[in-house]
Formats: C-alpha cells, sequence, structure tokens
C-alpha cells in the first residue's frame, strides 16, 4: 500500500511562526475589544423601550456583518492549530498557542453572553426589528435561537466565572484524555515481528481479516485500557461533572435538554427515533448470529464484530479508494465527483496512520477560504475506504453552503443534520458497488460491510446513548470509579446487542478513547449518528423516486441546514421526523438487507 497523504495546510498559514498568523490573531484580539466597547456603547442603550425599530435593526445589521467577520478570522486560526494539534499531539509550541488563544478567546465567549441576554431582553421588539430587510433579516433564524437560549443562562457574573474555569476543568480533562490516548504506543505482534503501534492502530485491527490478529489485539487493547482506565475514568468525571454542575444550575431540565435543543429536534422526535432502533434490535441480533456462523462460531465475540467477510478483506492502497469513491459519486452527480477529485488533488486529506495522531476521523470546513480538511486513519480496509467516503460527503456539505454563500452564522449546523450528506455519500457508494456484484458471495461480503456500519450506528450509538444517560445519572450523586463506568458499559451492551453477541466478551473499555464523551460544550454525541443515518436514508428513497431532479433540492438542503428547524427542513421532502412510521421505514431498508445476508449463508 502507497503511504497514506498527509494534509496542506498552506492555503491557511505557513507555518506558526507566518507573519500573517501574527497578524490575524492581533486582529482577532482587536475585534474582541472593539466589538465589547460597542457593546456597552451602543447596544445597552437599545434597551430603552422607546427606541425604534429602524435603530435596533441598524445595530443588529452590524453586529451580524461584524460577528460573520470574526467568526471567518477566528475559525481560520483554531482551524490551522486545531489540524497541527490531531495530527501532531507532541508539538507544544501548537498546544500553548492554542492554550493561548484560548484564554485570549474568553473576552468572547463573555460578550456572547452578553449578547445572548441582550437579544432575549428585546422581546417582541427583536422580531419587529428582524422583519425590516438587510443582514439582520437574512440571519433571522439564528437570531432568535441566540434569544431563546438565553432563558438557560446563569447571572453574567456566574457565566463569565464558569467560562474561565472551564480551561482548567473540564476542557482540560478533555484535552487530557485526547493526549492519553494520541499518545500511547503498543507492542504488538504483527506480520511476524514485533511492532509499536500508535493506539488509534491497534484498535483498527479489529477489522483485519485474520481471527488470530483480531482476537490478539482485543486482548492488548483491552490490557493497554486496564492500565489507562484511572486517568481515563477522572477525565470523564471531571468533565461530566462540569455538565451536570452547570445545567443544573442554568436551570435545564437534565443534561439531555442542551443538547436536544442544539440538535433543533425535540423529545417528540427522539423518542419516536428511539423507539424505532428499539423495536429493530431483534433483526440486528439475527444479523450477529448470522456473522457468527459465517465466521464458524457458535457465538460472536466483540474482536469479531468487524470481522471482514469474502473478497472485501482485501487490502486497498489510497490511489485505489481515491477511484473508487470518485467513480460511485459520479454516478450520483458529477458535481459531487468533481468536488471529491478537488479534495484528493489539493492535498486536504491526511490519512496517515503515525504516531501522535488523534484516532477516528473528521472533516473541518474552514470558512475563511472556502475549503475543507479531512483527517483519517487509513490502513487500507474496506471500512476505511468508507470512511474517506463519509468524510468527504461532510466536505460536499460545507462546498454546498459555499457556493450558496451562506455566511458562518447561517451554517451552524447541528449534529442531527450535519450527518445527512456524510451517510448520503456512503449510501451512494455501498449502493453502486452492489449493483455490478453477481457473485453471491461477494454480494454478502459488500452487505457486511453496510450492515456491520448500521449495526454500529444503531445498536452501538443506542448502547453509547444508554450509557451516557446512566452516567449522568450516577455524576449527580458522586465521582464514579473506573470500574463503576466499565458496568455501565456492559449493562448498555447487554441491553442492545442481547443475544446477537457473546455475552461473556464485550468492551467494557468503549468509553476510554471516543472523544466524544469528552466534551463539555456537547453530551450526548451518539444519537445523531443515527439520525443522520436514518434521516439520509429517509432522503434516498426520495431520491430513487426523483432521480436527478433530487439533486438540486438536495443541495439546497445541505446550504440551509442552519437556518431551521430539522422537523422543518424535513418537512420540504414531505417527512414527518415526529413519527415514528418514518424512523421504522429506513430501518427497514436495513431489514431486507439482513434479510439477504441471512439467505445467502
Amino acid at each position: 500500500m502507497t503511504t497514506p497523504p498527509r494534509w496542506d495546510l498552506s492555503a491557511l498559514y505557513l507555518s506558526l511562526d507566518d507573519p500573517a498568523l501574527a497578524a490575524d490573531i492581533e486582529a482577532v484580539q482587536k475585534s474582541i475589544q472593539d466589538a465589547t466597547q460597542a457593546f456597552e456603547s451602543e447596544y445597552l442603550p437599545l434597551l430603552d423601550p422607546a427606541t425604534s425599530p429602524e435603530a435596533l435593526n441598524h445595530v443588529l445589521n452590524d453586529y451580524v456583518e461584524e460577528a460573520n467577520e470574526l467568526q471567518l478570522k477566528a475559525g481560520k486560526i483554531f482551524a490551522f492549530l486545531g489540524a497541527i494539534i490531531s495530527t501532531d499531539s507532541f508539538n507544544k509550541a501548537a498546544e500553548q498557542l492554542h492554550s493561548r488563544l484560548a484564554i485570549a478567546m474568553l473576552p468572547l465567549q463573555n460578550l456572547s453572553v452578553r449578547i445572548n441576554a441582550w437579544l432575549g431582553a428585546l422581546g417582541v421588539r427583536l422580531d419587529e426589528a428582524l422583519k425590516i430587510p438587510g443582514a439582520a433579516h437574512e440571519h433571522a433564524f439564528r437570531l432568535l435561537e441566540m434569544a431563546k437560549e438565553s432563558r438557560f443562562l446563569m447571572s453574567e457574573p456566574e457565566e463569565v466565572l464558569a467560562n474561565e474555569l472551564t480551561l482548567s476543568g473540564g476542557s482540560a480533562w478533555g484535552n487530557l484524555q485526547g493526549l492519553l490516548t494520541s499518545q500511547k504506543s503498543v507492542d504488538f505482534e504483527l506480520d511476524g515481528k514485533v511492532q509499536s503501534l500508535p493506539l488509534p492502530a491497534l484498535i483498527n485491527l479489529r477489522s483485519n481479516p485474520d481471527a488470530k490478529v483480531r482476537e490478539a489485539a482485543y486482548k492488548r487493547e483491552q490490557e493497554v485500557f486496564e492500565e489507562m482506565k484511572e486517568p481515563l475514568a477522572a477525565c470523564l468525571n471531571g468533565v461530566k461533572g462540569e455538565v451536570v454542575t452547570l445545567d443544573r444550575k442554568r436551570g435545564r431540565e437534565d443534561c439531555l435538554q442542551s443538547s436536544l435543543q442544539m440538535a433543533r429536534i425535540d423529545r417528540e422526535t427522539l423518542e419516536a427515533m428511539l423507539g424505532a432502533m428499539d423495536d429493530a434490535l431483534p433483526m440486528f441480533r439475527r444479523y450477529f448470529q448470522a456473522k457468527a456462523r459465517v465466521l464458524g462460531q457458535d457465538k460472536l465475540p466483540w474482536w469479531s464484530l468487524f470481522a471482514p467477510i469474502g473478497e472485501v478483506n482485501k487490502e486497498f492502497s489510497f490511489e485505489e479508494a481515491r477511484e473508487l469513491i470518485l467513480e460511485h459519486f459520479g454516478s450520483f452527480s458529477a458535481e459531487l465527483a468533481s468536488f471529491a477529485e478537488g479534495a484528493f488533488e489539493n492535498h486536504w486529506i491526511d490519512a496517515e496512520q503515525r504516531p501522535g495522531k488523534r484516532g477516528g476521523a473528521f472533516c473541518m470546513g474552514v470558512d475563511a477560504v472556502k475549503e475543507s480538511r479531512i483527517m483519517a486513519n487509513f490502513d487500507g480496509s474496506f471500512d476505511q475506504v468508507m470512511t474517506l467516503a463519509h468524510e468527504l460527503g461532510h466536505g460536499f456539505h460545507n462546498y454546498c453552503a459555499y457556493q450558496a454563500q451562506k455566511t458562518p452564522m447561517q451554517t451552524n449546523t447541528p449534529m442531527t443534520l450535519a450527518e445527512t450528506a456524510s451517510i448520503m455519500c456512503e449510501t451512494i457508494v455501498f449502493n453502486a458497488i452492489l449493483k455490478t456484484v453477481s457473485d453471491p458471495l461477494e454480494e454478502r461480503a459488500i452487505l457486511e460491510t453496510t450492515i456491520s456500519s448500521d449495526a454500529q450506528t444503531i445498536v452501538d450509538i443506542y448502547s453509547r446513548f444508554i450509557f451516557e444517560k446512566a452516567v449522568f445519572e450516577r455524576r449527580k450523586e458522586s465521582t464514579l470509579s473506573a470500574d463503576e463506568i466499565c458496568e455501565l458499559m456492559l449493562d448498555a451492551q447487554r441491553r442492545t446487542y442481547g443475544d446477537g453477541l457473546d455475552m461473556d466478551v464485550l468492551n467494557k473499555f468503549a468509553w476510554t478513547w471516543k472523544p466524544h464523551y469528552y466534551s463539555t460544550e456537547l453530551s450526548f454525541y451518539n444519537y445523531p449518528y443515527a439520525f443522520g443515518s436514518l434521516f439520509a436514508k429517509g432522503l434516498y428513497s426520495v431520491y430513487r423516486e426523483r432521480g436527478e431532479a433530487f439533486v438540486g433540492d438536495y443541495k439546497a438542503l445541505l446550504a440551509s441546514t442552519g437556518e431551521a428547524q430539522a422537523a422543518d427542513l424535513a418537512a420540504r421532502f414531505g417527512i414527518d421526523i415526529r413519527s415514528k412510521s418514518f424512523w421504522a421505514g429506513s430501518l427497514a431498508q436495513i431489514g431486507e438487507q439482513i434479510e439477504r445476508y441471512i439467505a445467502i449463508g
């Protein structure tokens, strides 16, 4: 396999010493100072009930334009530093600069709290001002959303203190988890020799075609996390403890409420989706049992969950992965294929596995240059090919927003909708490949890749939701020991995987390496993946009905995901996301594939 590429960040800055970086940092700090002064002198006086809608609209227009400009500059800086840190956690200079800037940005966070409260205090006068054409009117959805968020604010001094303390509290715990897991290297015998593997590379061996390698890697992973569990448990307790405390002080119903608000869905929608997922668990267990039979096992152990089956266990070079993706993206849209080709050609992708690089994959949009950057840990497996397709889907989502000239405030997309394009791209590649297959065993191998992925998105995500909810409930009362956390994870896996797996071989440490649990800003970083997957499958059904005519509406949807509630956007396509039957319909598509998989035997 040829060495996967590293990304090119020169469109952002040339280095940490680039004068342009220093100039932008200075400009951002100056903008924050100016914005703070403007708030005091121009914004606060407008709380006077006698202020006309026109005067209020004028200041709102200025705010929107200045806020977008500030987000462009700050986003570019933090994207650059985040790109370095995520791929080289040994780079202390980048880490220190990132830390200094995080402190320097505190006044902006504090100002954001004051602006939200100010917008909320305007009441009906805000609605009147937003009816007047102009920049504020074009950003009305986000401004009204900010006003609603003000209902869950502590006093201004308390919010300021919370912002400052999180740098040495929850955010610091999250950073520590990233350092511990990204810098850990593990000795492991592979291909007849002992190698020093980055921890993400060891975890990726779960998809190795050799059962002995998978089992040995699983056992080695368990040993490593047994050694690391106490500091990681401290990280988790620190993060969740901060969230519990602040949500209580802010008057939130529970720790799920802020997540639902950020996801732009209501509890009725979540309960409808989770209910349909719960109903679908038996069909996934039938799949796990069938896979065990194919592998010649009585029960499926955790270390064979990702075992490849059949011809798809071939190793892909990065160039082969590229050609496969471009070919099948083209079957959906020439524009999608052209975008992806540009991402490859312009080195927007960092796919090489190496020490100091975080595990997993992500895509970040850099609004200032209207480009994206994709991080992956490409190991040549078909699973990683699909991961590239997934992340390129996120990039296409950004592209559609850039093409539509959307501003940063207009592209504040919730995770529920952020996964739409990525899952759609996976579905496009999968279905295009499946059409070319005639041999039943090869068909089963292809089906395995997508059903395995769907099982993670539905069954594993559901287990992680149950786990995180239980952690929050326990954390209200006290800190949790590492062993208690492990037991909660096992309980959640037993509840969801059931008799589909060997209950003696689960993964009690599934909470350790996922960065999703270690964010103070976004709890329940799990169910949105299920939402995105099932929503995309519903959209794909619409695409099959409408064909090429669907593509234009789909691009418009992606461009506007930051400007409406999820239910309103779904309604454009005749979809009712509060209906359990919609989610059941998407799950039924997976059910058909599982039945075919079982029938092949």
